[in-house]
């Protein structure tokens, strides 16, 4: 009864349609299954690619993020009131995962093999055991946290440029706010805690960490201090609890998500991945378009077919619908192959990519006599996130299988104007 039921409501002309797709080759069938073949082989890169992409970007903005400026920030760029007064208040709000006080400012650190510019990161060292923190943040020597207040933690590439290692003895020299407004350099002497790496070659060319209350007699007192903030949920949550911050906080202050301080990071990000999925989105598009050939095709062996349907009393709406149809399911069974093994490469790319590194890897030893590496963790990640964005691929699919009905419309409304007296005496 249901079978019935649905035969009743399903249109004749799709199952033609259906049988036309399925049929043998030498009914026209090898016409739409080509193109649902293309259908399909164009998809796979256009998904692998979105996969990647927004695997790629979640991976580096998160490290960014739990590294470096956390999800929130609260300055006092609107107002005189010290953000440090508005910690007591922010620790304790429902989603909030933790607080800490930063300051940032610019020094020179001297060692044994030479002396660099650096970025000193003042920040309480209970930053450094949230699990988002530990999470990323490298310990290649010594301790992931300074002790005291003459402890310090180098980035990896600061601390060879000047000869230091873990239980090295180095000095900082800042610049202080003196009287009549003038600066005077203050020299300082630290022990190197820890050797750290955040993953990227530039942050440990530049990062300098020490405790918050080191930061403040090392410092100026101009130096940028800030209440940094990491909640749930970044990605989602985040122009929430600002605005709870607002509330909770009242006028004085300046709260800014990780999405206005990271933005033109985050931007050029996906200005990148529109770029690429745009161009696959081409290739998706030639391959709809064919989807048209092969109606025009199916078209010409389907003739004879088409002049009894017309002699029997078929209007010429029906004959199109047909073609109509078939081009829908051709569409249909493309996305439906292409998506699905677009989403098997993507969620695998990881293992793909270790396999590929792993033949490289012996062919360059073997014939080079070196290694080479797909992804190099001090620009990119080790590891791709994976990530699929469902209402993307959603979108895909229904605009691929549009794109195959629409190419087909000119080659089905023809075999709907064709004259039956005209195709008989052909056959």
């Amino acid at each position: 009864m249901i079978l019935r039921g649905l035969c009743r409501l399903i249109p004749s002309a799709f199952f033609i349609a259906l049988r036309y797709l399925l049929g043998r080759a030498k009914e026209g069938g090898r016409y739409l299954r080509g193109a649902a073949a293309g259908i399909a082989l164009s998809l796979v890169p256009i998904v692998v690619t979105l996969i990647v992409a927004d695997g790629m970007i979640r991976g580096i903005t998160d490290r960014f993020l739990e590294l470096g400026t956390g999800h929130i920030q609260v300055h006092n760029f609107l107002g005189d009131r010290d953000p440090e007064e508005a910690l007591p208040h922010v620790e304790d709000l429902e989603g909030v995962r933790g607080a800490w006080m930063e300051r940032n400012g610019l020094g020179v650190i001297l060692g044994t093999g030479g002396s660099r510019a650096a970025m000193i990161r003042a920040i309480e060292p209970s930053f450094w055991e949230d699990e988002g923190s530990m999470r990323y943040l490298q310990v290649l020597e010594g301790e992931g946290k300074p002790q005291g207040n003459r402890d310090i933690l180098l980035g990896d590439e600061l601390a060879r440029s000047i000869g230091a290692a873990a239980g090295s003895t180095i000095r900082i020299m800042t610049l202080q706010l003196g009287a009549g407004e003038s600066y005077y350099p203050r020299m300082g002497v630290f022990t190197v805690r820890g050797i750290v790496s955040s993953g990227y070659r530039e942050l440990d060319a530049l990062w300098c960490i020490m405790t918050y209350e080191a930061g403040l007699e090392t410092l100026s007192d101009t130096g940028g201090a800030h209440l940094l903030i990491k909640i749930e949920d970044p990605y989602n949550g985040s122009q929430a609890m600002v605005q709870t911050l607002y509330d909770e906080l009242g006028s004085g202050y300046g709260v800014f998500p990780w999405m206005t301080l990271q933005h033109a990071q985050y931007s050029s990000y996906m200005s990148t991945r529109q770029l690429l999925i745009f161009i696959m989105a081409l290739i998706v598009l030639v391959a709809a378009v064919n989807v048209s050939s092969a109606t025009s095709m199916l078209v010409i062996e389907r003739q004879r077919d088409i002049a009894v349907l017309k002699a029997s009393g078929a209007r010429p709406a029906f004959t199109s619908s047909i073609f109509l149809w078939g081009a829908f399911l051709t569409g249909l069974t493309g996305t439906i192959l292409g998506l699905s093994a677009g989403l098997i490469l993507g969620v695998s790319v990881n293992g793909i990519i270790r396999t590929l590194e792993s033949a490289l890897h012996f062919f360059s030893q073997v014939f080079f006599g070196g290694e080479l590496d797909f992804f190099d963790s001090s620009y990119y990640v080790d590891t791709i996130p994976i990530l699929i964005n469902v209402p993307a691929l959603a979108v895909i699919g229904i605009c691929t299988i549009l794109s195959s009905v629409l190419a087909s419309w000119i080659p089905a409304h023809r075999a709907g104007k064709l004259r039956p007296l005209d195709l008989l005496r052909k056959y």
